[in-house]
This record gives structure tokens, sequence and C-alpha cells, in this order.
């Protein structure tokens, strides 16, 4: 028996709360970043992080991974990094007379892939069977990879000189976007207090962190999947979706692996406030990292100002709520 409570939710709601404890130690504030990198991880996906440099995205991942227990690795995406650089090779041994995989970063529980539309597409393309089907195909061979494998990738929002823009159909494989703003002042001060008390900053990912206990993350994770949803919020979630495919701003709406996305994150926020069965808000919250990458604008709409998280606002504030 495992020393957390078990029962109802407890598990996901003492995992965040433990989460934001321990990861707080290192990150100064950055908490929706936070919550939504675990609740990726939960519910089984992959994220998007997109922000400027200097904002702890890599840092943040990295101490995830050291608090859930789970094996780390990290790739930097340039202009000339190969599909073998990702996935691996087969080298050939004299003294066996056979070839034998040599493993590359994919093999790992969590995959730091920075800045990755910096890689050209046929590597970005390398990581879709990985991401959907959590297994490598090298030489006709599936290898298969952990259970809590789990991509986190990184893009810059402003440089795109040299860069490769992710298409629609692998941008659509990943559970969340998260944005990552700059700290509030409160935050960056606390940034400097602890890089003034560390004799390199390289201290601060040496702080030790108290990992869970693995049976938690696996009981949050079986509490998530049995959270109650009532029929009428299957049809709101439906109905946001579907809307998205016919507002005039938008060219291109949301998937149906969007309308599934949509409601697993739901789901996985209400167990962090404590609750086994879903409310709209957890709907309406999860709405902005969802949608918020599966839309594309119409160009004149963009030329007036809008931004996918204005009109997913829209889009929420036009559909019925369930009583």
């Amino acid at each position: 028996m495992s020393e957390f409570q078990q029962g109802g939710v407890k598990a996901a709601e003492q995992l965040f709360e433990q989460g934001r404890q321990q990861i707080g130690q290192v990150i100064a504030g950055q908490h929706e970043m936070v919550d939504q990198a675990l609740l990726t991880l939960l519910c089984g996906g992959h994220a998007l992080l997109e922000g400027v440099p200097g904002v702890a995205k890599t840092l943040a991942v990295k101490t995830l991974s050291r608090f859930l227990g789970l094996d780390f690795k990290r790739v930097q995406g340039t202009p000339d990094m190969m599909p073998a650089d990702i996935l691996g090779t087969s080298v050939f041994s004299p003294k066996t007379n056979e070839f034998s995989l040599h493993k590359g970063p994919v093999f790992t529980q969590f995959l730091l892939a920075d800045e990755i539309n910096r890689m050209p597409p046929r590597t970005q393309a390398a990581l879709l069977e990985s991401m959907e089907e959590r297994q490598v195909t090298m030489d006709g061979e599936a290898h298969p990879l952990d259970e809590y494998f789990t991509v986190f990738a990184t893009q810059n929002p402003l440089e795109f000189e040299g860069t490769y823009p992710l298409p629609e159909a692998q941008l659509d494989r990943f559970l969340l976007k998260i944005r990552v703003p700059y700290p509030t002042l409160a935050e960056e001060r606390m940034v400097l207090e602890r890089h003034h008390g560390s004799v390199a900053p390289k201290d601060l990912e040496l702080t030790p962190i108290v990992a869970v206990d693995s049976a938690m993350l696996a009981e949050a994770r079986r509490e998530i999947r049995a959270v109650r949803v009532e029929p009428e919020l299957f049809d709101y979630v439906l109905a946001l979706v579907r809307r998205t495919r016919e507002w005039p701003t938008i060219t291109l709406g949301a998937s149906p692996r969007a309308s599934a996305s949509l409601l697993l994150v739901a789901k996985a926020l209400a167990a962090k406030e404590g609750r086994d069965f879903l409310i709209p808000d957890d709907v309406k919250d999860a709405a902005r990292p969802v949608l918020r990458h599966r839309l594309v604008l119409r160009p004149e709409a963009e030329l007036e100002g809008f931004d996918t998280d204005r009109v997913v606002a829209d889009l929420l504030a036009a559909t019925p709520v369930p009583k």
C-alpha cells in the first residue's frame, strides 16, 4: 500500500499539490505552465511549449521529470539534424556478424525537443510514429517505447528565419500548446535572489526534489479516466469543437481528435480540483491550451489583430452552457 490516500481523486489532487511545491523550489512562479505540463503527462499526451528564450522552459521540464522520477533526455533542433539523431540507427558488429540497434534519445520517458521548428521536416516527421503509436519502427521491426513516454517540444514565437513551421497534421498530435510568458516582477526578483545565492546557475538544477511514489502516478491516471461526465457535457464539448469548423474567422477548425483531447484534459482539470465529476468550467479552462494550436485563422482576421486565444474566447461566449 502506498502512502497516498486512495479513493475519489485523491492521488491526482495530491500530485498537483506536491508538484507545485517541489517544482516551485526551482522554478519561480509559472504555475500555469507547471500545471499544464503535469496535465500533459497524466493524460498520456504531448505538449508544445512556446515562449521566448530564457523563461525556464527546459529547466521546468527537467525538474518535472525529477519530481516524477522519470528518465529525461534532450535534443537540440538544428537545420542539419537527421531522423537517426533522434531515433537511433542499426550498427553492424563484426564480432557477432549482425546488426544491432543503437538507440537514440527517443528511447526515454521524457524527451525535450528544443526548438523543434529548427528541425527539417523529415526529422520532425520522425517523431510522428513515436508520439502517436509509442513505438519506433526500424528495419521493419517495431521497438516499443515506455508507457510514460512524453514529448515536450519548444519553439520561439518570434524568430522564424531558418525555421520549418510544424504542419497542421503534426500540431494536432500535441495534446496541449503551453504558452510560457515572462515572469511577474515578484517572480523575476525571486529568480535573481536564487541566482545570487547560488555558486553557479547549475546549482538550481541540483536542488533536492522529493520524487512522488510511482503508484501515485499510475493511480492519478486511473482517477482521471474515471471522472464522471454527464450526457449534456458531451454535447457541450461537441458543440464547441464543431462550431470552430463554421466560425467566420477560422479557415481550418478543430478535428475529432481535438474533441477527445478537450474532454480528457477537462476531466484532468476536474481531478486537479478534487472533483470526480465534470462541470462546464472544466471544459472552458481546457479550451485554450487544447484548441489554440489546432485552429488556423483567416489572413484578414490576423491582420485585424485576432489570435487563436481571442477566437476561442469568442467561441466560448457564443456556445450555450448546459444547465
